[in-house]
């Protein structure tokens, strides 16, 4: 059997290879990389809306009596202050302080929420969900299985989908294009727009017509270059299990009173005062890449070109003492040195152009 025969497909495999996707592997699924191109593909995204297919994300359901105060042990933020409808960014973090996963809860009702996972992570947040309930009255569901997943994202994509959609940072059961679905007012691109999780058998069906609408395609790539532009970190990249996420600059989804696992290094490493910290950079000349030294004892762990500054950008880990922007940095990209300086995240925002 060749490694494609053994890559997960998500419901819209067929709809990507109409719509001339590349199709490539991504954490055990094959996915598109791009349709058109990967600059026509953010800057739709940017000027009006593109739709991604995300459904290699994993869902993980915990319910009961006991649900809130389980993710409440479980993640960074505090869960008890989100109201039922509500999402909330957080942490999934071991005893020391190392990041698992980056997840978004979805709070469906008083005792029950819905996780979303990324995909290369979600068999490891899994058992480690299942492996802390034995303390709790609660019941952890899998449920990757039950949804597909589209991101609809853009100054337009609301108006495209169209309905009574929820605001940001809120999710609400409703009826979109047709389709039964969670819709929630989430998203990865820096852009407004939503997530819609909906039964895999409609998944088709609200794609096509989010097609007929206008809204544009979009694949991995460009996903990419947008959450980069936005600031926004990528598991594998910028977060991993041997760093913290105090360190991350993620310290606004760390709240350590809560108690939950990892609180006490994440305590340690506030009041000590981080001996890195993550920046992002804007490149004077060339493109800088995930792994890429940078000068003083830091790395680039994610970089790429920006399609609407026009110039390489990244981020990355630097000491302290070269966190602060404005400060400029170099970094050896195959055996050169090239200069970037320090910006504070979003790097690109509308008002700077």
């Amino acid at each position: 059997m060749s490694a494609a025969e053994t890559l997960h497909r998500t419901p819209l495999y067929d709809a990507h290879v109409a719509a001339g996707a590349r199709l490539v592997p991504f954490a055990g699924w094959e996915m598109p990389v791009q349709y058109t191109g990967v600059r026509e593909e953010h800057v739709a995204v940017r000027r009006g809306a593109g739709m991604f297919d995300v459904s290699h994300m994993g869902q993980i359901e915990t319910s009961g009596p006991q649900a809130t105060a389980f993710l409440q042990r479980l993640v960074s933020n505090d869960v008890e202050r989100v109201a039922v409808g509500g999402a909330q960014y957080a942490l999934l973090c071991r005893e020391d302080g190392g990041v698992l996963d980056d997840l978004f809860s979805y709070r469906l009702g008083d005792d029950r929420w819905l996780t979303v996972t990324n995909a290369a992570n979600h068999a490891k947040d899994l058992a480690w969900f299942r492996a802390h309930a034995g303390d709790f009255d609660v019941t952890v569901r899998d449920r990757a299985a039950d949804y597909a997943m589209l991101a609809v994202q853009g100054p337009t994509a609301r108006e495209l989908v169209g309905g009574d959609l929820p605001p940001r940072m809120t999710a609400a059961p409703g009826t979109v294009l047709g389709v039964d679905a969670l819709v929630c007012g989430t998203g990865y691109t820096g852009e407004d727009g939503v997530e819609i999780l909906c039964a895999p058998a409609d998944a088709v069906a609200l794609w096509d017509a989010l097609l007929a609408r206008g809204v544009v395609p979009a694949g991995l790539a460009a996903r990419d270059t947008l959450r980069l532009e936005a600031g926004f970190h990528l598991y594998g990249n910028d977060l991993m299990e041997s760093r913290d996420p105090i360190s991350g600059g993620l310290g606004w989804a760390v709240k350590e009173d809560t108690g939950f696992i990892g609180a006490g290094a994440c305590r340690a490493v506030r009041e000590a005062g981080p001996a890195e910290r993550f920046v992002g950079f804007v490149m004077r000349e060339g493109i800088a890449r995930q792994g890429n030294p940078i000068a003083g004892g830091g790395v680039v762990t994610s970089g790429t070109m920006s399609p609407c500054r026009g110039v390489g950008i990244g981020m990355g880990y630097v000491p302290a003492a070269q966190a602060e922007p404005g400060t400029e940095l170099e970094i050896d990209v195959r055996g050169r040195r090239r200069t970037a300086t320090v910006v504070k995240r979003p790097i690109y925002t509308k008002d700077a152009e």
